[in-house]
């Protein structure tokens, strides 16, 4: 075991920011978990380990299910960011058994194989129009023209936002979002508490509306929703809608700059892609695998567990490197080429085990549809500088992407 920080890992560090991957490998080489002083975490870089961890009920995404903060031996969260906590731990992705099973449950039901192949039409037509309109204007900003509106809509038309509100949802996401970051600043903290609590309140006079006048979305399905018994409070109804809304789009917005700015730099790779349009499937895949839009996957450590011979105490936290384990030579062939042909893929940017993305079939059609109809309507498609990247490391994005036609 090597210690992070004798490593190239540097996750503030714009360059590596810019391209983690080199860093990855060196961290893969030196062995199977390290110890990085700055976050207080173990990082584990392996595909295998990943994978593995991510089915470990010794771990889980929260301990507050089994311990208290001290009898876990941490701090409670200053009292200033209660309202971004709230709303953050009453959601499923941050909840354990019993009380995940049960909101996913319900859930579920609106993401059910059916359900979201019943969307394609609404998804591909409003991506055909989205891309109209950029071909129109001769190019634009490929980020806010077509990779942010498309699943924002989509989410929202589920959850029965109105359109006149929908402006509000991105950048409330994206202040809440940057506390997932690594030790997050202050002014961090209280933009995220800000977002938390305006969010929280729209959703909540959403839900009244809805009680009085329900209709046919999510949210009017949740307030009705009985499985056994069981039904959401209204904190877990409010914080299950900011987590679709969030998970709903993050992701997929920037798994769609990633994936066009790699296309971009592999000529190769986009020219047959352009003359095999039923290369769409295979390249989503692969160009979530090639530039992951979520880098890191934290656990906490429930029961004491080892790798590689290294007790990793209760009370532990485990960083899992995802963009790393889909780097993995030991399981991909040439990790580092983009390869849209690629057929043993077995990336986990959708993460695994009772956490798995539940929206990963809508973010696979929603990505697909938008490459169609750029392929199909934008055939010249090329962009006219090189774009900047977000400082951030978790959630790894683009600033924009400007792009013209011709």
């Amino acid at each position: 075991m090597a210690a992070a920080s004798d490593l190239a890992f540097d996750p503030w560090d714009p360059a590596f920011v810019a391209d983690p991957y080199p860093a990855y490998a060196e961290l893969r080489a030196r062995g199977r978990v390290h110890w990085f002083e700055p976050t207080g975490q173990w990082l584990v870089p392996h595909h295998a380990d990943v994978s593995a961890l991510l089915r470990d009920r010794r771990l889980g995404r929260t301990y507050q299910h089994r311990f208290t903060h001290e009898d876990f031996g941490r701090t409670a969260p200053p009292p200033e960011q209660e309202p971004f906590h709230t709303l953050n731990d009453h959601g499923m992705l941050d909840l354990e058994p019993p009380d995940h099973t049960r909101i996913r449950r319900l859930v579920s039901k609106a993401f059910t194989p059916r359900t979201v192949e019943q969307l394609k039409p609404y998804v591909h037509g409003l991506a055909g129009e989205l891309v109209a309109r950029l071909v129109e204007a001769g190019g634009g900003d490929l980020l806010t023209d077509v990779a942010e509106p498309l699943p924002v809509a989509v989410i929202a038309e589920m959850l029965g936002i109105p359109e006149a509100d929908r402006g509000q949802l991105r950048p409330w996401s994206a202040d809440i979002c940057g506390m997932y970051e690594l030790n997050p600043s202050e002014e961090t903290a209280r933009k995220a508490v800000r977002a938390s609590v305006e969010f929280s309140e729209y959703l909540r006079e959403l839900i009244a509306e809805r009680r009085t006048e329900p209709g046919e979305d999510l949210i009017s399905g949740l307030i009705a929703a009985y499985d056994e018994g069981d039904r959401l409070t209204e904190q877990e109804m409010i914080s299950t809608c900011v987590l679709l809304l969030n998970a709903g789009h993050e992701a997929t917005v920037n798994a769609t700059v990633n994936g066009w700015w790699a296309l971009f730099r592999h000529p190769d790779q986009l020219a047959a892609l352009r003359a095999d349009h039923a290369l769409v499937p295979s390249a989503v895949e692969e160009l979530m695998r090639y530039d992951t839009p979520l880098q890191l996957f934290e656990r906490w450590v429930l029961d004491e567990i080892e790798i590689d011979g290294t007790a990793i105490p209760r009370g532990a936290e485990i960083a899992m490197l995802f963009g790393s384990a889909n780097h993995d030579p030991a399981v991909f062939d040439a990790p580092e080429k983009l390869d849209l042909t690629r057929r043993d893929n077995p990336h986990i940017s959708f993460s695994a085990g009772i956490h798995y993305c539940i929206g990963a079939p809508l973010a696979r059609i929603e990505l697909a549809a938008s490459m169609s109809a750029l392929l199909e309507r934008a055939p010249t498609l090329r962009p006219t500088a090189e774009p900047e990247r977000k400082p951030n490391f978790v959630i790894r994005g683009l600033k924009g992407l400007s792009v013209e036609i011709g």
